[in-house]
């Protein structure tokens, strides 16, 4: 598991428990290096590695949704987005909570070449599950949940 001085110039660690680790994310390049590293590191603790591809690509879509379409300006905006990662019975659920009340947008099936606007496909096709909740009093979380065990 991360320890927070790992994380000190960019993101800090908020809470490490046995089945949840949480992160503030900056909106910096380096805030999505190390929120991969974050991911990778504390699946490693939780002997998830198996789950660690999909994982992380579904981590860095959330946390780009965020700090792309969430963030004023997530050059100066260093608080506001953070990821939890949680241990369930059978699933990891990625979650990115940010402060913006705008709903996640999901382009419809177009041209396959373009270059943005496949995030939420990406995460859908590699999740069980994924959706929204709203977060009070202002903001909201996106989440997605990836099947944990090994299948034959």
């Amino acid at each position: 598991m991360p320890s927070p001085a790992q994380f000190r110039n960019h993101e800090s660690v908020v809470r490490d428990s046995p089945r949840t680790a949480v992160l503030h994310l900056s909106g910096c390049r380096e805030g999505f290096a190390a929120a991969r590293d974050f991911t990778h590191r504390t699946l490693g603790g939780w002997s998830l590695e198996h789950c660690a591809d999909d994982a992380l690509t579904v981590v860095t879509e959330l946390a780009a949704n965020a700090v792309l379409h969430a963030l004023p300006d997530p050059a100066k905006d260093t608080a506001g987005v953070r990821l939890r990662l949680s241990l369930r019975r059978s699933h990891l659920v990625c979650a990115v909570t940010d402060p913006s009340d705008d709903l996640p947008v999901y382009p419809r099936a177009g041209d396959s070449l373009l270059e943005h606007g496949r995030g939420l496909h990406i995460i859908e096709a590699l999740s069980e599950h994924w959706g929204w909740t709203r977060r009070c009093p202002v903001g909201k979380t996106v989440w997605a949940m990836l099947p944990t065990r090994v299948h034959l």
